[in-house]
């Protein structure tokens, strides 16, 4: 263990992961590759072997990435109350956040300031995702040319695509357990998991709101955390269809600007499902959307958690993570290229790209991640507002 922070415990790692809900910027993708950086190789209190563990069940588990990955840490500590115990500080920092800004926001009817913070921050996030998903294919795959192979098919098809195809990762498990857990298993039969309009704008601080049932919201946010898979990109159509297309509980524009506020706020993009919430419901939609597309992804954890635990060391389930966890490598790669193509707008987004990556690179003065979006921030506000 790390002499600076010294052993794991469950206090430690709640204030980790409050810090990393509060200040960790760069959505789901940088959010797995701050918990290797500090939780692997800095404070070693994991194993690369058990974050690769965390990053396949995030990736084959419905739900978003960065939430399943820190609740398994917490799950490995102290099982189903250590999961419960990470989730909570993880998530409330961008909640309350995130809610803040709604309050304005339906206040105001709209924040131009949003779209301008955005298009500094953008670029600057795509520079921590693109260093991110390298550090992650590199230690993932090291040098094993049929791991990068898996993770290059991944990355092609994720970018082309422009979403993340589930079943492609358990293909790629599935095939890491045939060719790295001692070839063909006899067929023993397959065992299955069942998961579990906007009427008037609200103004100010809001406690509830029309257009919505409590029930009917709970149970779409609850369809979202337990039907989407991957690092935060499946759920925005997702999202859209249901909250834009179908039920009309919000405008285009809103849709648009709350996915900003999840690009651009610290912890897991999901906390998009806080704003929409609150513009659907006032908090009491932000508290509701916020707890129901968190709750299943907490059951995916500690559900299956036993069984792997029970099995982990079992050669078909290791070849198994080691097949999608190249291909959580490469589709979050593909991800990344994807939302450069929704971030890189201009030849000033360009250049805050590029800086940010050069200030993100050098070894002279380390800059800290919240600084410089802080610093893109001041930048898109000045340069496009």
């Amino acid at each position: 263990m790390s002499a600076r922070h010294g052993e794991r415990t469950l206090t430690g790692l709640v204030r980790y992961f409050a810090k990393l809900g509060g200040s960790g910027f760069g959505g789901p993708i940088a959010l797995v590759g701050y918990m290797q950086r500090d939780l692997v190789e800095e404070r070693r209190w994991f194993t690369e072997a058990e974050f690769q563990q965390a990053l396949a069940v995030g990736q084959t588990m419905p739900g978003p990435l960065a939430a399943q990955a820190a609740m398994w840490f917490g799950y490995l500590h102290a099982g189903a109350r250590g999961a419960f115990a990470v989730a909570l500080p993880f998530i409330l920092p961008p909640f309350v956040i995130v809610t803040a800004v709604a309050v304005l926001y339906a206040e105001y009817q709209g924040l131009d300031w949003v779209h301008d913070v955005f298009l500094g921050v953008g670029p600057a996030v795509l520079a921590i995702i693109a260093i991110a998903a390298y550090k992650l294919a590199r230690s993932t795959n090291k040098a094993d040319p049929v791991l990068w192979g898996i993770a290059a098919v991944l990355c092609g098809v994720t970018a082309i695509a422009g979403a993340e195809i589930v079943w492609l990762f358990l293909a790629a498990g599935a095939f890491g357990a045939v060719y790295y857990g001692g070839g063909l298993p006899r067929l023993r039969g397959a065992a299955s998991v069942s998961p579990i309009g906007l009427a008037a704008v609200v103004n100010g601080l809001a406690l509830t709101g029309s257009g919505a049932s409590l029930g009917s919201l709970a149970l779409f946010f609850v369809k979202a955390g337990a039907f989407t898979f991957g690092s935060g990109l499946a759920i925005v159509p997702f999202l859209h269809e249901g909250l834009v297309d179908d039920r009309g509980w919000l405008t285009e524009q809103q849709f648009v600007d709350a996915v900003a506020m999840g690009l651009i706020s610290p912890g897991p993009v999901v906390i998009m499902a806080t704003f929409a919430g609150y513009l659907v419901y006032g908090l009491t939609g932000a508290v509701v959307a916020t707890v129901a597309v968190f709750l299943p992804v907490y059951l995916f954890v500690v559900v299956p958690g036993g069984f792997i635990r029970r099995h982990e060391r079992h050669p078909r389930l290791q070849g198994f993570v080691k097949g999608a966890t190249a291909a959580a490598a490469g589709a979050i790669a593909g991800a990344g290229i994807v939302i450069g193509g929704q971030v890189i707008e201009t030849t000033g987004s360009v250049a805050i790209a590029v800086v940010a990556l050069a200030l993100l690179l050098q070894k002279r003065m380390k800059v800290p991640e919240p600084a410089l979006v802080a610093g893109a921030a001041i930048v898109g506000l000045v340069a496009f507002g």
